[in-house]
């Protein structure tokens, strides 16, 4: 077995890009998703080793003299920070050149041969779902007989055969091992999770079809394939008993709330364990699913809410209405759910008018806190193909220079500037009236470490509406 080092690597300061993260970028307050995507893997390459720069402030620097340490080196990369990201291998194997290096994550899995042509030190991209094409990798199998990954053969690129997607995922071992092992838990903050927290992933894939939606189309599928509730219940025991002090668990799956039975089964395990807990979840569950959730330790739901405008949910195919969304959220309020909404500006059919609508809807549903985001059209989704056959994409990056998002589409009716400066508008619009700032308000009063909390959060939110004007204007 190869001596494996699991990287996600050094980019911008603060950025949560790698391995665990649905928008690449730096956020508004600092976050950072747990590697889940790499811890998974390493759970099954005995003694491996994972090292999540940006979460713990490491440059190259650091990272360099460990190379030498390892045979093969699995870097997790991202379509913002992908050029970054091959120097950084570029420079492991020139500091170790035994290694054997390998790339993985969405973008490469979308581009593997412009991927693997960005530097003749790059060995092989695995593609899509990775998890047992590394193992082998790290067994010492043959390229020739490993499925899923492109490579060079004889100075020419070759793509083998796709890997099967993976349906037996009580097969996989725990994460639990590999985040004890590896990681300090306090290096992981979420804006809207108690702090510490931590986040693993119960199944992959969603059935949804949303046209923006990267892990789906590039490596999770549309086929959601799910640990038994058993199991699920087993590892959250295993992390209480491995990380007394965290205060939350956060379930990853893109749509954790899809299957009801299983999320009650789960749920009713969870309540024997005492444990508080939040997940993803669409705005269609139902009253009395969520009334077992809510006894059984749910505190939060995070929801992907993207528009208040219907005719732009048919466009991105969003599968939802507006009047469920309405009663969804009133079934929430009323059991005291807390709700983290998420909006993207800046999708398709996007007008002036429909952003003020959007913005409109989120103070009438006023889930607690929101996070806006710019519309991305990552390689492999929908988006990106319908923007490129339409002229709306920018040519360039998909961040800027500090790794704040930038607004990559632009319309004839919208321009990009007007998106990027839409987003700044509907935050201000949403935290800065009397009804939201009274809950905030009344919040901190009842906790002084919460008070702190959001004191330091808002200080962290000024300077990132202060930032992205400044580097805007740069660009």
């Amino acid at each position: 077995m190869k001596k494996t080092l699991f990287l996600n690597p050094p980019s911008y300061e603060g950025f949560d890009g790698g391995a665990g993260s649905r928008y690449q970028a730096k956020r508004e307050v600092r976050s950072f998703w747990y590697p889940t995507w790499l811890a998974q893997v390493a759970a099954l390459v005995p003694d491996s080793r994972v090292i999540d720069a940006p979460a713990r402030g490491l440059s190259l620097d650091d990272i360099l003299p460990q190379a030498k340490d390892f045979e093969l080196a699995i870097l997790y990369v991202s379509a913002p920070t992908f050029n970054s990201d091959v120097q950084v291998a570029e420079a492991l194997k020139k500091a170790n050149p035994r290694l054997m290096v390998g790339l993985v994550g969405a973008h490469v899995a979308t581009l593997p041969e412009p991927s693997l042509e960005a530097s003749q030190l790059v060995d092989f991209i695995a593609r899509h779902e990775f998890d047992y094409t590394i193992k082998e990798i790290a067994e010492g199998k043959p390229f020739d007989e490993v499925d899923g990954i492109t490579w060079r053969k004889n100075g020419k690129i070759v793509h083998n055969r796709d890997r099967a997607q993976i349906h037996d995922m009580d097969a996989l071992p725990m994460v639990a091992p590999v985040y004890h092992r590896d990681l300090v838990i306090e290096d992981y903050f979420i804006g809207y999770l108690k702090y510490p927290y931590m986040s693993f992933y119960t199944g992959r894939g969603c059935r949804a079809k949303c046209t923006f939606c990267l892990w789906p189309q590039t490596i999770g599928g549309h086929t959601y394939r799910t640990r038994s509730p058993a199991k699920v219940v087993e590892e959250v025991a295993l992390m209480k008993k491995m990380f007394p002090q965290v205060q939350e668990f956060f379930f990853d799956d893109d749509t954790f709330t899809d299957n009801h039975e299983r999320a009650e089964e789960i749920a009713r395990g969870l309540g024997k364990l005492g444990i508080t807990w939040s997940c993803n979840a669409r705005p269609n569950v139902p009253y009395e699913t969520l009334k077992i959730l809510k006894e059984n330790g749910l505190r939060l739901l995070l929801v992907g809410y993207e528009s208040g405008v219907q005719e732009i949910l048919n466009n991105i195919k969003k599968g939802t209405k507006l009047e469920i969304i309405r009663r969804f959220n009133a079934d929430c309020h009323k059991l005291g759910i807390a709700i983290h909404g998420t909006f993207i500006v800046g999708l398709p059919g996007e007008t002036r008018e429909t952003i003020k609508q959007t913005i409109a809807f989120a103070k009438e549903i006023n889930p607690h806190t929101i996070q806006v985001s710019l519309a991305a059209p990552y390689p492999g989704t929908a988006l990106y193909r319908q923007a490129r056959e339409n002229g709306w994409l920018k040519e360039g990056d998909l961040v800027q220079d500090n790794g704040l998002q930038i607004a990559a589409l632009s319309y004839p009716h919208l321009s990009s500037e007007e998106i990027f400066e839409s987003l700044a508008d509907f935050y201000k619009a949403f935290y800065f009236r009397p009804r939201k700032i009274a809950e905030i308000t009344f919040e901190m009063l009842k906790s002084w470490d919460m008070t702190k909390r959001r004191l330091r959060e808002g200080a962290e939110f000024f300077r990132f509406l202060r930032t992205r004007h400044d580097g805007c204007e740069a660009a």
